[in-house]
């Protein structure tokens, strides 16, 4: 009998649609595929061709935006404006892959600088690197899916697809409007399966490069089973630490900080999840903060005026019941929130002051949880909130500009946002976590750097 896997509407637990597991003759075969596509450099596609695949792909998502949103949503539960939001997103991600495929370039190596490299001349070239397999995670599953396939077409690369079991829809219809816009067969493959299958997947000695989206626990072990040569990028979670200082601006900072912690219910790797308030406006802080989380609305995610829909299981609602619950029994102060409302939503939380051995303190929650902590010395701040093993993005909130320049500077951070919060990205910049949030940058042009590998040509001549 054949092995099945569900998706389930996070919100109602309904089913959406029933789709088959493939098995390890399927990876053999899908490997096979892509090695063979690989090897033989007549198949190569060339890049104006690479170019017109990826514009017509993106003409095409635009054209079927809302049956994309739709899908997204029955599948992920973020509410209907931020999947539209993630959708304009994953469109305009294919445009900046096809733009980025101009910037694939060598350079030429200066030679006769010594009498040993005289007539000679060098130069670089860019290659695709080889088979690429990309495993990815729910909470974005189309634009995480145009993160690591666009790139790859852009780069020329064969691509092996894993999308969560949970949301693997929107990547199906992705490499189905690739093939629509003249992508070959088998440049593109997507494969559901579980995990003992996934790893014979990434482990094979025939993928050049693994891009991973997902848990800490699960990318640090695929890294340490990768053959010899194999390349890696791993974007894990982190706990997205702020600073807020007393002269920070309060009607701007609310509303963004509350956006940045419970945008998709805090389900995003980059969530503001830890805000350290100086004492001097603390109170104040709370109550406002508090009272904008309060107004959120908790709901159907396919109802536009919903603000936070569901998590992604109901086993992930448990998980945070219990983490606030063991916050507030060590002695935190619940705010607001701290229950849930059915089997797949969580009230928005605000807890004050968490003991800094709590759950809610020392693990990424993923969940529409924000933690609160006064400080009175803000180099102590600082330390708490450099005091994990994760690091991935932050912010500071002040007017004082040398005292953004030196929190931004002092945090142990990829990238520091002033007065803005920790979930702010654009698909063009670099992103990423470092230490153990993750290895290497993601973002459109980095990703597909990342998928090639320079050759050096040296000629030699009498007439140089």
């Amino acid at each position: 009998m054949e092995n099945t896997t569900k998706i389930i509407f996070p919100y109602d637990q309904s089913l959406v649609k029933e789709l088959p597991l493939v098995n390890k003759d399927d990876i053999e075969n899908a490997l096979q595929t892509a090695q063979k596509l690989f090897n033989d450099q007549s198949n190569w596609l060339p890049a104006y061709k690479r170019i017109e695949i990826l514009e017509k792909a993106a003409s095409i998502m635009n054209e079927r935006s809302e049956e994309l949103i739709h899908l997204a949503i029955s599948e992920g539960g973020k509410p209907y404006k931020d999947s539209k939001a993630e959708i304009i997103r994953a469109v305009k991600g294919v445009k900046l892959a096809a733009e980025h495929i101009s910037q694939i370039k060598g350079e030429q190596i200066p030679m006769g600088l010594t009498e040993a490299s005289l007539n000679r001349i060098a130069f670089t070239t860019k290659e695709p690197i080889g088979v690429v397999a990309a495993v990815s995670a729910f909470n974005h599953p189309l634009n995480l899916a145009v993160h690591q396939i666009a790139t790859a077409v852009a780069a020329g690369c064969p691509v092996i697809f894993k999308p969560s079991s949970n949301t693997p829809l929107s990547g199906l219809a992705l490499a189905g409007i690739l093939k629509e816009a003249g992508l070959p067969d088998g440049w593109v493959q997507v494969v559901l399966c579980d995990n003992e299958t996934a790893e014979l997947l990434v482990t094979d000695s025939r993928v050049h490069f693994l891009t991973f989206i997902g848990s800490a626990k699960v990318g640090w072990s695929l890294k340490s089973k990768l053959p010899a040569g194999t390349r890696c990028a791993l974007e894990h979670g982190g706990a997205a630490p702020v600073i807020v200082e007393s002269d920070a601006a309060f009607s701007e900072m609310i509303p963004d900080l509350v956006k940045g912690g419970f945008y998709h219910a805090g389900q995003v790797c980059v969530s503001v999840q830890k805000i350290y308030v100086n004492q001097e406006i603390c109170d104040q802080f709370v109550e406002q903060f508090s009272e904008a989380t309060s107004k959120l609305i908790v709901g159907n995610p396919f109802d536009k005026t919903t603000d936070v829909g569901s998590l992604i299981t109901t086993k992930e609602v448990n998980r945070v019941e219990e983490w606030v619950n063991e916050a507030i029994e060590s002695g935190a102060k619940l705010v607001t929130g701290g229950k849930r409302i059915s089997d797949t939503c969580f009230q928005p939380t605000v807890l004050l002051n968490p003991s800094e051995d709590a759950k809610v303190s020392t693990n990424e929650i993923f969940g529409p949880v924000v933690c609160i902590y006064s400080f009175t010395d803000r180099e102590e701040a600082i330390k708490r909130a450099n005091a994990l093993d994760v690091h991935f993005q932050a912010a500071v909130f002040t007017k004082n500009v040398d005292i953004a320049l030196e929190v931004s500077k002092k945090l142990n951070a990829t990238a520091v946002m002033i007065n803005d919060n920790t979930a702010f990205r654009v698909d063009w910049m670099p992103f990423g976590g470092r230490d153990a949030s993750g290895l290497g940058m993601g973002g459109i042009s980095y990703t597909i750097n990342d998928m090639t590998r320079e050759k050096m040509t040296v000629f030699k001549s009498k007439y140089l």
